[in-house]
């Protein structure tokens, strides 16, 4: 009888090893798959934001080094559809749409950790006055400045976007329709809606030099 309750209990144990093992590598097969998915998807977005989010058109966006609760707030709003500038329902609602919460949320990690696109060098005149307005605002009409929400430097805060070395001719046009109310952003929209073409230009030269 001892004999017996020895073996069922070594047997139990053989079982219980074997069905943990079993689930080790499910676990691990499981996040095998999630890392393929995520490296599929990374390409997928690679052929417009350029490899690792550094994007190599101005008409697309870099993401690398965005921070990942902009990322991902982004992400969503298109999926949702919420984000309706003629851009995001041109580009980005019917690959948004494909993506799971677990996904957006993977990319938007996988981006925010990616090494930033570097400035590049423009009119020195024009970089000087973006500079001024994003630090400074413009006083005498309630602009107040932009490092204020997006930092000092343009790095982003919180739920507010990096900005610095971002290309301008895609900052412009985001600048354009929200002043305009193409793409839905309120508070955005009651900062810049004063702001003039000259002003905005000034602006983005001088952040996609730093």
């Amino acid at each position: 009888m001892k004999s017996n309750c020895v073996l069922a209990l070594a047997m139990a144990a053989s079982m219980s090893l074997g069905i943990a093992r079993g689930a080790e590598v499910a676990a691990d097969a499981a996040t095998d798959a999630q890392k393929t998915a995520l490296r599929k998807t990374v390409e997928t977005c690679g052929t417009c934001h350029g490899v690792n989010g550094r994007s190599v058109s101005p008409t697309f966006p870099n993401l690398a080094a965005q921070l990942a609760p902009y990322i991902e707030l982004q992400l969503k709003a298109f999926k949702d559809q919420s984000r309706a500038d003629p851009d995001a329902q041109a580009y980005m609602w019917g690959m948004a749409a494909q993506l799971s919460d677990s996904m957006i949320s993977a990319l938007a990690g996988y981006f925010a950790a990616q090494a930033a696109a570097p400035g590049k060098a423009g009119n020195s005149v024009l970089i000087a006055q973006g500079k001024h307005l994003f630090e400074e605002g413009v006083p005498a009409r309630q602009i107040p400045p932009c490092a204020s929400c997006h930092g000092a430097h343009a790095e982003g805060l919180a739920s507010f976007p990096r900005l610095a070395g971002q290309h301008a001719p895609y900052l412009l046009k985001q600048l354009l329709v929200i002043q305009s109310a193409l793409r839905t952003a309120p508070v955005m929209h009651g900062v810049i809606k004063d702001l003039t073409k000259d002003q905005m230009l000034a602006v983005v030269a001088y952040l996609e030099s730093i």
